[in-house]
């Protein structure tokens, strides 16, 4: 998380000291309409800049992956520059309407403006001309993207259609960076905020059209068929087993993959639960959480073929501590299923502690599951919560001698991990040493 809060602040930063610097009025006591002049100038950059990341990180940098921590917290990222966004266009929209506005009604009185002057350089002199074209379909690309990003931000709103409409949020991306650089002050093109912009929009316009594509990821995708289905139909989960035909690099426990089954509904993303033997197989556990994943059970078929995605994630066990302590929420049990098989292959001598906590128990799952770290070597605890309570801080230190000197793993719900790291932070835990997979794609 705090990778995250840095490259956003950094990133605002970054842009802001980019334009005091190109704007000579910047911190005088400017006339009001000289001001809003400025202002739309600032909040275009800043609103363009935060964009063009977004849409770089719609690519699914894996390069990316160390410095954020993994693909999820990229998406969490992504997610906070485009509510970012929204509210700099907001306040963008706002200082160019409401003084035209106050000035129609009586409050403002608009400052007589000269004739423009000549301009000499032929693609400053182009650009002028497309001012209004500029400025209208600004306008109602500005209304698109209010649309768009509220849509992506109710997650009640059906995924298949946040996939397709979200898509769109490319083709308004490239008309934003039209408006941008036609209505961007010319000054700016002759100072670093100039080829800084041109660099980030450049980037955002290959990224939408990529996207346009549909190519996102398109060098990591393999095809394959569902081998095994098998329900756990307690806890609503839906085990998918698939033979990949074509080339997998092979994956880490605790990466995940975007797979589609129905082309139409889009890729969905899923934890792997599985660990990588080179045989070309791999494994999901679904859990039925939606109008979509509650369908699988019924709609899937052996032989079916899909198309998987991936590997992403950085959520990989490391660590150089001797003593690891996890905790599972719910389907976050399926990282830590696939990390348990791979200490069957090869054990790495740490000492484990797996907090698994459930509200629905499957007798046949957890079964599996005790059989499974008992062959890890890892020390499994099971907790029913209508019968055990909320976990906590508390009795996980008083079930594990020595924590002090544990890494933390956790997958499940977000505001039980975060709870989590605070009581055990204002325990003593050092903040890096709390991993948390941030589920969330959207």
């Amino acid at each position: 998380m705090r990778h995250i809060q840095l490259t956003l602040a950094a990133l605002l930063a970054g842009l802001t000291l980019l334009w005091l610097q190109a704007e000579p009025g910047a911190g005088a006591a400017l006339p009001f309409f000289t001001l809003r002049a400025a202002m739309m100038n600032y909040t275009g950059i800043l609103g363009i800049g935060v964009m063009s990341v977004g849409m770089l990180l719609a690519l699914r940098p894996v390069r990316l992956e160390p410095w954020l921590g993994g693909l999820d917290k990229a998406y969490r990222l992504h997610k906070w520059l485009g509510i970012s966004g929204l509210v700099i266009a907001i306040v963008h929209w706002a200082w160019a309407k409401v003084p035209k506005w106050a000035v129609g009604w009586g409050w403002l009185e608009k400052p007589r403006r000269g004739p423009r002057p000549e301009e000499t350089v032929e693609i400053f002199r182009i650009l002028r001309e497309q001012r209004h074209l500029a400025e209208e379909i600004g306008e109602w690309a500005f209304y698109s993207v209010v649309i768009l990003i509220a849509l992506a931000l109710i997650k009640r709103f059906p995924y298949r259609y946040f996939f397709q409409t979200h898509r769109l949020m490319a083709v308004v991306y490239l008309v934003l960076v039209f408006h941008s650089v036609v209505l961007m002050n010319f000054g700016y093109w002759s100072h670093p905020v100039g080829p800084v912009m041109a660099l980030l929009m450049a980037g955002g316009s290959v990224a939408a059209v990529v996207s346009l594509r549909h190519q996102v990821g398109a060098h990591r995708r393999t095809l394959g068929t569902i081998e095994e289905l098998a329900r756990h139909p307690d806890n609503q989960v839906l085990k998918v087993a698939i033979k990949l035909q074509g080339r997998w690099p092979g994956h880490q426990a605790g990466q995940f993959a975007f797979v589609t089954f129905d082309a139409a509904e889009g890729a969905h993303p899923f934890t792997i639960s599985s660990a990588w033997q080179g045989d070309g197989r791999i494994s999901f556990l679904i859990k039925g959480l939606g109008d979509y994943t509650r369908q699988l059970p019924d709609t899937l078929a052996v032989g079916q073929p899909v198309t998987v995605e991936g590997p992403y994630g950085r959520f990989s066990f490391a660590g150089g501590k001797a003593r690891q302590v996890w905790v599972a929420g719910g389907i976050g049990i399926t990282p830590f299923i696939a990390r348990m098989q791979a200490l069957v292959q090869a054990p790495d001598g740490r000492a484990v502690d797996l907090f698994y906590c459930t509200s629905a128990p499957d007798e046949g799952f957890i079964g599996k599951l005790r059989q499974l770290a008992s062959q890890a070597g890892v020390g499994l605890h099971v907790l029913v919560s209508p019968r055990d309570g909320r976990l906590d801080a508390a009795g996980i230190a008083a079930a594990v001698q020595g924590w002090q000197a544990a890494d933390f793993w956790f997958c499940g719900p977000t505001a039980f991990g975060s709870a989590l790291r605070a009581a055990f932070c204002a325990r003593g835990l050092r903040t890096d040493d709390f991993h948390q997979e941030l589920f969330e794609m959207r």
